[in-house]
């Protein structure tokens, strides 16, 4: 059966309406610091529209998938793109280094943490762990890209992966960005240094050690946070 994508909107956009909280979406707007509006419904209450979204709409090829993606992605509100990435990564099937001209867009688009880093640490996560020949040549261009977010991007998208990480590129993408005086940048760099180091401390102290003049006091506090025994002082 060809998958009615219309159809998926309007359960997503009417069951968002029904549970919208009208008092609680200007301040979910200005914590996100963005004109695009929201219905007012919190993580909580996306869940079971996510489950029965999954279970009731469910794309049986690559260009279906995408459809209902981009579909979800390009409706109005905050909470319908929370729900398109929510779809992105439930039909993990789907999630192939095919995709990454779509997950791209979705980072440039999507232009702030709360939607880019959802994209970088689940779904680019998940390529460049399972498909690593096919996903780093791309993710690698990310690294000196004009487009901060996808600089971003390419510094946290190892986040999770644990054992299999590849430290000569997370350390070589967190040294080619230790410069830039971006806190999102700043930032990145010590989450994804904090977050090996629960795996790797070692190698992390090493890395931190090394590069102390270089990294920012930010990315130094952050990616030493559990580690400080290891790490000299700034």
């Amino acid at each position: 059966m060809v998958l009615d994508v219309d159809a998926a909107c309007r359960f997503v956009s009417t069951q968002l309406g029904v549970a919208a909280d009208p008092e609680k979406a200007p301040a979910m707007q200005a914590y996100m610091k963005t004109d695009m509006p929201f219905y007012g419904v919190q993580k909580a209450g996306r869940t079971p529209i996510l489950r029965a979204l999954v279970r009731d709409h469910q794309p049986e090829t690559v260009e279906e998938y995408r459809n209902l993606v981009l579909s979800l992605w390009n409706l109005d509100h905050r909470e319908e793109k929370y729900l398109a990435l929510g779809v992105a990564r439930q039909f993990e099937a789907f999630v192939l280094p095919g995709q990454i001209d779509l997950y791209r867009r979705l980072i440039v688009e999507g232009g702030w943490w709360d939607l880019v880093d959802e994209v970088a640490t689940k779904l680019i996560r998940h390529m460049v762990v399972e498909y690593p020949s096919a996903t780093w040549p791309v993710v690698d261009q990310w690294i000196d890209d004009s487009d901060m977010w996808l600089r971003r991007s390419a510094l946290i998208c190892q986040i999770g992966a644990k054992d299999r990480t590849d430290p000569a590129r997370l350390f070589g993408f967190c040294a080619a960005r230790a410069y830039e005086e971006d806190f999102f940048i700043r930032k990145a760099i010590g989450w994804a240094l904090r977050e090996y180091a629960k795996t790797e401390p070692d190698a992390v102290a090493g890395f931190i050690n090394s590069h102390i003049d270089e990294l920012s006091g930010l990315s130094h506090r952050e990616g030493s946070k559990h580690i400080r025994d290891l790490v000299k002082p700034r």
